[in-house]
């Protein structure tokens, strides 16, 4: 059977305004340019001796040096897993599985949901104790609250997850001092980087470090993990050969070809598109609670990633306000849903906190412009007062 790719216009109206980069940005056109070369150069085997095998090892080393250098590791700390999800998992579950004994998992409360996954997976298979370490109203988490948890019952082993940078609000946590306190106790740390990749410049001081391709406008389905050398950590996989024994199977070489590809240009770019995005984040920041009442803009106000603002909107429900903006032709997302999966509210919301209702992540992207936000700060008022009119509380 042929498989037929489909346009699909979920909406009529105008173009797409993509406000949802934290999700998952286009394609970089320097990750399409490198995916294409390498899926006729770099189709072999790179395990093997043969020469389009070299070619393809070749590429996949010189992948390797780039994204490794990029972030701050050693081209054999670092492998390349079929997801950030995945990476996350391999790191959690294998720095456990480097300890013996009774185990304590520190993460903190407003972790992506991969890695309270795992720990979760750790409190059923190993009866390892989950201990969320709490955050302020911005979501930022307290170095001082991981030394606190750190100092828990002698004997029992303790490892520590920290984000880079939040990703329902953008806050930027303190991830080099709670190295510190990590290091001063003997504990690990997992830092999930997903949202800092080729954007702001990598920390130190942690033992594991994860990160997404698709994130930094690379293809999706790669994965980055980087453990360092001397770290405790012991793959939970069965034994593989390929990527030092760390992901399994075989690797996606055109595909990691273009990730480092984009991860590279975003890099180069940072220093421009930075600044570029604070500006237009900002006047979302200024704007949105001045056109529209009873507005909660969440997150810290400074200590935050360049391209990410999230409000919260009272007296309506954040998924409708999701599908009007896309039927403007503008995609955005809800941290507030509640999901058929989850049945929730956002447990990043509720652990700050904040409201947790009608709540909106902008997220810009490489290709955003002003004008697009712009006529999206000049739909917006309107948009809610329809939204509140149909659940009955008009006038506000």
């Amino acid at each position: 059977m042929a498989v037929t790719v489909v346009s699909v216009n979920a909406a009529p109206g105008p173009s797409l305004g993509h406000f949802d980069a934290a999700s998952g940005e286009r394609l970089h056109p320097a990750a399409r340019e490198a995916l294409l070369a390498a899926l006729d150069q770099g189709w072999a085997d790179p395990a093997r001796l043969y020469r389009e095998a070299r070619r393809a090892r070749l590429l996949l080393d010189t992948a390797r040096e780039s994204v490794a250098s990029l972030l701050g590791a050693r081209p054999d700390e670092t492998s390349f897993p079929a997801s950030g999800t995945q990476a996350v998992h391999l790191g959690l579950l294998g720095l456990a599985a480097g300890t013996r004994g009774a185990l304590r998992v520190l993460p903190s409360s407003v972790e992506h949901s991969s890695v309270l996954h795992a720990a979760e997976h750790l409190a059923e298979a190993r009866d390892a104790e989950v201990v969320p370490v709490p955050v302020d109203r911005s979501g930022r988490a307290d170095p001082g609250a991981y030394a606190h948890r750190l100092a828990g019952p002698a004997g029992v082993a303790s490892l520590a997850a920290l984000q880079t940078a939040n990703h329902e609000v953008g806050t930027l946590q303190p991830v080099e001092e709670v190295a510190e306190v990590c290091a001063r106790a003997g504990a690990p740390l997992l830092v999930d980087a997903a949202q800092t990749a080729g954007r702001l410049p990598a920390p130190g001081g942690w033992s594991v470090l994860t990160a997404s391709a698709h994130k930094w406008g690379g293809p999706a389905g790669v994965g980055v993990l980087v453990v360092r050398k001397g770290v405790r950590w012991r793959s939970p996989s069965p034994a593989d050969e390929r990527e030092a024994g760390r992901p399994p199977g075989f690797e996606n070489v055109p595909a990691v070809v273009a990730a480092a590809a984009g991860l590279e240009a975003v890099a180069r770019e940072s220093a421009t598109e930075g600044p570029r995005l604070t500006a237009l984040v900002e006047r979302v920041r200024a704007e949105v609670p001045r056109r529209v009442p009873d507005v909660q803009v969440v997150g810290s106000a400074d200590r935050r990633l360049p391209h990410l603002v999230t409000f919260s909107l009272l007296y309506v429900d954040g998924e409708a306000v999701v599908t009007e903006l896309d039927r403007a032709g503008f995609a955005v997302s809800s941290g507030s849903s509640c999901t058929a999966s989850t049945l929730r509210p956002s447990h990043v919301l509720e652990a700050m906190g904040v409201l947790t209702h009608g709540n909106v992540r902008v997220s810009l992207g490489r290709g955003t412009t002003e004008p697009e936000v712009e006529r999206f700060l000049d739909l917006l008022p309107d948009l809610v007062g329809r939204l509140r009119a149909q659940a009955g509380v008009a006038g506000l």
